[in-house]
């Protein structure tokens, strides 16, 4: 039982002591008024006694198992200091309440029985093994339960700790990788069109700013991802001209839907590079994001072959990596060519009801 204070300023583990060994005393408290035809106030005093002892035999046990550290033993080292207090306790619970009886006979009766019925081995051992065992058992098992709920607690904020620095590193290598390519098609056009070009480092610094404040966030919108797209879409086509076209078919109900940040855009970077580029006369880009039963399906298809070499580059890869660590098994990626000259990327995220 935890010791963490109420707002009262009772904790938990007093409060427990108190009601619990109160309701238990009712009992004796019945018992006293109609069997052993006690006054009212001699049966109050005589419920207040038989709390406090509980309560006192308790406390002991609860000071020595938390100065001994019982709580952070095994089940087989437990029970080995289990069995013998609980018999201790029930012995001194015996001996407390025939000390307790005594005391009232001696002193109400004036018979000279004390020591006699001090040392009587009545029902009240029984009684005694009996709440001792229900309360020790209690105390540890509840010690127990929040061990290992704070044992799975940790575990958790670990695992989650660990996913987060791997989507961490994920991020940190896709702004590089990103940052390459663009550099490399804004260097194509610094010579043949300046104008052109400085269009281009505009677009790149304004999707660069983007990256850096999505890289922040596990998951982004739809809406903010496609934002990031067109961007990338427009300094792309600087460079292709009419070479490059892109078609966006969007179901509007999905633009607030949670994506893994640079999804999108990997893909449609992966198609322009991999497949628009190697063709001479240049193609078409098709983005369809639509719902598919219990998944969100983003769709990506461009003209040119399969590769292994497409399928195995960093950016997949990467978004692999994401995608798993994000939704486990549950997201679905795939990249094929269903007819020639045809390649269809395409990642499955679920909803989450």
């Amino acid at each position: 039982m935890p010791n963490k204070k109420t707002n009262t300023g009772l904790s938990l583990y007093w409060k427990c002591q108190f009601i619990g060994w109160g309701v238990v005393s009712l009992l004796w408290l019945y018992i006293a008024l109609v069997r052993d035809q006690f006054t009212i106030t001699q049966a109050l005093i005589n419920y207040i006694l038989d709390v406090a002892i509980c309560i006192g035999l308790t406390h002991a046990y609860r000071s020595i198992a938390l100065k001994a550290d019982w709580n952070q033993l095994g089940i087989k080292g437990l029970i080995k200091k289990v069995v013998p207090s609980i018999l201790v306790l029930a012995v001194l619970f015996m001996l407390i309440m025939n000390l307790k009886t005594s005391a009232y006979i001696y002193l109400v009766s004036d018979t000279d029985t004390f020591l006699e019925n001090l040392s009587v081995w009545n029902p009240v051992l029984i009684t005694g093994l009996r709440h001792m065992a229900i309360w020790v058992l209690a105390y540890h098992a509840y010690h127990f339960y929040m061990r290992e709920v704070n044992t799975a607690k940790a575990n958790a904020q670990l695992s989650v700790v660990a996913k987060q620095s791997q989507l961490d590193n994920l991020s940190a290598q896709l702004n590089p990788h990103f940052l390459f390519n663009s550099l490399n098609s804004i260097k194509s056009l610094v010579i043949e069109s300046p104008k052109s070009a400085r269009r281009a480092i505009d677009l790149l610094s304004d999707l660069l700013r983007s990256s850096l404040y999505e890289k922040e966030h596990v998951s982004i919108s739809i809406a903010e991802e496609l934002s990031l797209v067109k961007d990338y879409v427009e300094l792309e086509q600087l460079r292709f001209e009419e070479r490059l076209y892109v078609n966006f078919d969007i179901d509007q109900n999905l633009e607030n839907f949670k994506i893994p940040p640079l999804s999108i855009q990997l893909l449609v970077e992966n198609a322009i590079k991999h497949g628009v580029d190697k063709q001479l006369e240049g193609g078409t880009v098709d983005i369809v994001i639509k719902k598919q039963d219990d998944f969100v399906e983003i769709t990506i298809k461009n003209p040119g072959t399969l590769s292994n070499n497409g399928q195995k580059g960093l950016g997949l890869k990467n978004l692999k990596e994401r995608l798993l660590l994000q939704y486990e098994s549950m997201a679905n990626f795939s990249i094929e060519s269903p007819m020639a000259n045809s390649v269809v990327a395409t990642l499955k995220i679920p909803i989450e009801k």
